[in-house]
């Protein structure tokens, strides 16, 4: 049986939060393992943001608990002993679900550190089940490897996703775009999937939907661009611009495509790294955004989030604090929804 099954599916990431789960960085497990105090700075502030707008639950390995502790703390801020390797829960924790009544369930997909890149993922892959069961709420274990970050909706049936990591070999080999396709429609009750081609240069997630582009509501998509024709991100923004230009929602549904401009590039020991304004995270009453220290096209992402959503604040945050490592806030992050009593 799957969520489908039962009513169940993915709310927008705007819906009301109960809380949200952001794990703490591994040291052993990190691509610059020297950065780790600076990297674990950054997820202290990202919490603390977040502790601003709504609850905060910290997975953290269980003999790393009361180092953590000293570092990170305040209302509202709470910790949950789970053993894993890395900290990008986006993509192992849950994928929550609710039904028709309001009633949560998670699902839990295989995980497979992005195509097997990072060795070992058992403990990583343990993670989203155990998140379940302290929450006491069903699971749906998922078939296949699937990444939060890879997926956005419109909680109104539609699902934007990229072929460069959905369609990808090192996932799911052997599955077809419609095998692909009938997962996300029992997993996550889509209806429509709106396929980009790729995401951006340097992503080593195999292009995550989650720097590309996302919804801002049914109907509504923001959508980082590049105005260099000699940036690599030109071509493949220009590309997922006209597909979104064509496409229509599970409505019917011509898109609004909202702009904003991507940041000036950075690189770090000569790879670049993957910096995306749209790596933003809704909270309750707000919008954590990374920005990267680019006077102009930080002010001008900022202008933007505030036009389409006046009724949040814009809490910012320093985006280049934890980005070596591969990710930003909304990789950081996996939102609980609010539930119903149960």
């Amino acid at each position: 049986m799957n969520p489908k099954d039962f009513n169940y599916s993915m709310p927008p990431e705007w819906a009301k939060h109960e809380r949200t789960f952001i794990s703490w960085p591994v040291q052993a497990s990190m691509c610059f393992p020297d950065d780790h105090e600076s990297v674990c700075q950054g997820y202290a502030d990202i919490i603390q943001a977040i502790a601003e707008f709504e609850p905060v639950t910290v997975v953290v390995n269980p003999d790393e608990q009361e180092a953590v502790m000293r570092l990170v703390s305040g209302p509202g801020i709470t910790f949950l002993p789970i053993e894993h390797s890395d900290a990008w829960l986006r993509d192992n924790g849950p994928t929550f679900v609710v039904d028709g009544s309001g009633k949560l369930a998670g699902v839990n997909w295989k995980f497979n550190a992005w195509g097997g890149k990072y060795s070992p993922w058992d403990l990583d892959d343990k993670v989203a089940p155990q998140i379940l069961e302290q929450l006491k709420v069903t699971r749906f274990d998922a078939p296949i490897v699937m990444e939060g970050g890879s997926l956005h909706t419109d909680g109104e049936g539609t699902l934007i996703t990229t072929e460069e990591c959905l369609l990808n070999p090192n996932r799911n080999p052997g599955l077809g775009r419609g095998d692909i396709e009938e997962y996300l429609r029992q997993y996550t009750g889509a209806e429509k999937i709106i396929w980009l081609k790729r995401g951006l240069s340097g992503d080593e997630t195999d292009g995550h939907v989650d720097n590309i582009a996302c919804f801002a509501s049914p109907g509504k998509v923001i959508i980082q661009v590049c105005e260099d024709p000699q940036d690599e991100n030109y071509a493949i923004t220009e590309e997922n611009l006209r597909i979104l230009e064509s496409a229509t929602d599970a409505k019917g549904r011509k898109l609004e495509i909202v702009k904003i401009q991507q940041p000036p590039r950075a690189d770090h020991e000569g790879s670049r790294l993957t910096l995306s304004y749209l790596n933003f995270y809704f909270v309750n009453g707000g919008i954590i955004l990374p920005v990267f220290g680019a006077p102009e096209t930080d002010a001008l992402a900022e202008q933007a989030l505030s036009r389409l959503f006046p009724d949040r604040r814009i809490r910012t945050v320093n985006g280049m604090a934890v980005i070596r490592e591969g990710g930003n806030v909304h990789c950081t992050t996996q939102q609980m929804p609010a539930r119903a009593f149960q």
